[in-house]
């Protein structure tokens, strides 16, 4: 089945740049599976989702998609769906069993599988080294919480880089590592579970560490393709002008943020209000070196937008989103949701409006220091049923996407808000229904509906509509 190219597909591609990049992402430990088979040794997300209660409904990794067992298949859904690129992630624990030492010789063949495959079929591939799924051990000796998870990092993608540099178009050093603070370390939510709250801080400049030796890893192994990092951003607003809402929505902001995206494009952390240093003692001091190491020269920008954020000052009393713990109860602020919008599966607002004004933000505070952009995911959830009999019919997915990648276009155009950002592409999330972290299988975000019992694949009016914007882009630029 195909369809038509719409006149909102074809207006849609129109207004993109001819080299503009199509694109849709994927993470190794939610849709591979085979999760003690070829070598691979385990991940911190392998024990987290052991424990009682960890994941909704007790859903298990363990199979995910059966993506390991199903690459060809996969590979082709991806070259009918027509895109020009694919971002995957590589399984750290299946190169690298230990986090150190000797690498997976299985585990390296099969991303070999994958990238030749890729290629043979016409799709550019973007790789991910991290995307959450630490090595067991390494989680076993502090994880990102001690500094040789960086330097162990640095080793890894430098393998990487030899094995796969030939081949792979753009590397992607970090996968969201506001959200491995966030819900790993800080909340508790996500792997490795700890609730340390504001003690979590050092996870974060570890993981930058751990991207600047990445970075000169990639480049000393002689890659060919582009470098960048990529990070969850969102515009923060108070709630109301009063003066603890604000400054709870700058806190808010820096920790969202700032303090991610400044030492990598700045090469320095955001200066931090008085008010707020009791909380964030536990970053430390950091070093001039680590600051050299980590502001490394990057060929792009990854930007993962999903939603924007309302903080107010205080504990909050609404019902918390699926994702997030109580333990938000114990933080000085609290968000306030925009009820003037509506909302995906996870309870988050559908606000496009807001990506333009994320792109304007981020040109004004980094100016030229401001890699080329890429929106490395952007997508939603919806419920859906567990089986299909036929495509499924996910309109709102279809208005999703389609506004959301318009509102950057506008954005990014002549004359619009963000002007000065050089956009050069867009990923959704996700190429297929996959294992959506503490989530399990309880939400769909994929193009393609998957039947987790018969593994069976389905595509969905929003695969049929991707393509058809695929097709109307390749056919502008012919």
């Amino acid at each position: 089945m195909t369809l038509e190219s719409t006149e909102s597909a074809t207006q849609l591609a129109n207004r993109m740049p001819p080299s503009f990049t199509l694109g849709v992402a994927a993470a190794a430990f939610q849709i591979e599976g085979a999760l003690t088979d070829g070598g691979r040794g385990p991940s911190g997300w392998d024990a987290f989702a052991e424990k009682p209660g960890a994941i909704m409904d007790g859903h298990s990794p363990a199979v995910a998609c059966d993506h390991y067992n199903r690459l060809p298949e996969d590979v082709a859904l991806l070259q009918d769906l027509g895109v020009d690129s694919y971002r995957f992630s590589l399984s750290w624990p299946r190169i690298q069993p230990d986090g150190r030492g000797a690498f997976n010789k299985e585990g390296l063949d099969f991303y070999d599988r994958l990238l030749d495959q890729l290629l043979a079929a016409g799709v550019s591939p973007m790789a991910t080294l991290y995307h959450w799924d630490t090595p067991l051990p390494l989680e076993h000796r502090g994880g990102w919480l001690n500094r040789e998870t960086a330097e162990r990092f640095g080793d890894y993608a430098s393998a990487a880089g030899e094995r796969f540099g030939d081949r792979v178009a753009q590397w992607v050093t970090l996968n969201e590592p506001v959200s491995v603070t966030l819900n790993g370390y800080a909340l508790g939510v996500h792997a490795p579970g700890h609730a340390l709250m504001f003690d979590a801080l050092p996870s974060i400049h570890h993981q930058l560490l751990a991207h600047g030796l990445g970075a000169q890893a990639l480049r000393a192994a002689g890659v060919s393709g582009g470098i960048g990092v990529t990070n969850l951003h969102a515009p923060v607003r108070p709630a109301s002008r009063k003066i603890g809402d604000r400054l709870v929505a700058h806190l808010y902001d820096l920790l969202m943020n700032r303090i991610y995206a400044d030492p990598v494009l700045l090469g320095r952390y955001p200066s931090l209000p008085l008010y707020a240093k009791p909380w964030l003692r536990s970053i430390g001091k950091i070093s001039d070196a680590d600051l050299r190491t980590i502001h490394q020269p990057l060929d792009f920008y990854g930007l993962n937008y999903y939603f924007p954020v309302k903080v107010a000052l205080g504990k909050g009393s609404a019902s918390i989103p699926a994702d997030v713990h109580k333990a938000v109860a114990r933080l000085p602020f609290h968000e306030v949701g925009y009820p003037e919008y509506s909302s995906t599966g996870f309870g988050w607002p559908v606000a496009p409006d807001h990506l333009g004004v994320l792109l304007k933000e981020l040109h004004d505070r980094y100016g030229d220091a401001l890699p080329p952009v890429y929106i490395t995911e952007g997508g939603a959830s919806f419920p859906e049923p567990d089986t299909v009999s036929g495509t499924l019919a996910d309109e709102e997915r279809v208005t999703y996407l389609a506004t959301h990648l318009g509102a950057a276009l506008d954005a990014t155009a002549p004359g619009g808000i963000a002007a000065g950002v050089d956009l050069r592409g867009y990923y959704v999330w996700t190429l297929m229904d996959n294992f959506e972290w503490a989530a399990g299988y309880s939400q769909r975000f994929g193009l393609v509906h998957v039947d987790f019992e018969t593994q069976e694949r389905t595509p969905k009016k929003s695969f049929y509509w991707y393509q058809a914007l695929s097709r109307a882009r390749k056919a502008k630029g012919a």
